[in-house]
């Protein structure tokens, strides 16, 4: 079992930057996968970038060259950068683990102005 913990949301202007964390209480070295989920209202909730426990990554072709997904293991601790944000990255961003089972946090509201 994990408990995730969403962090660094926030309202900022197109072209602008974000960095989330997701803290995780256990180690994450074991976690065969973790990514980050988003949906808008209206919307179903997608995929936006996952990384491996062997660090290899994977991201929606509408963030691709603008968001990274890292992570520290040593915090237990995943991170999503996210630059030049466009209004359509607006939503409630959720960080997965996938283990035998899928946990998710809360979640953390990003708001991309116009």
């Amino acid at each position: 079992q994990v408990q995730l913990v969403e962090s660094g949301g926030g309202l900022v202007q197109a072209g602008g930057s974000l960095r989330l964390s997701c803290a995780a209480s256990r180690s994450i070295f074991r976690i065969n996968a973790m990514g980050w989920y988003r949906q808008a209202p209206g919307n179903q909730r997608e995929l936006v970038a996952i990384i491996t426990g062997f660090g290899s990554t994977n991201y929606a072709d509408s963030v691709k060259g603008r968001f990274t997904i890292s992570r520290d293991n040593a915090k237990n601790t995943v991170y999503l950068q996210m630059n030049s944000l466009k209004p359509e990255d607006t939503g409630l961003y959720f960080c997965n683990a996938k283990m035998f089972d899928d946990y998710w946090g809360q979640g953390t509201q990003v708001t991309v102005s116009s």
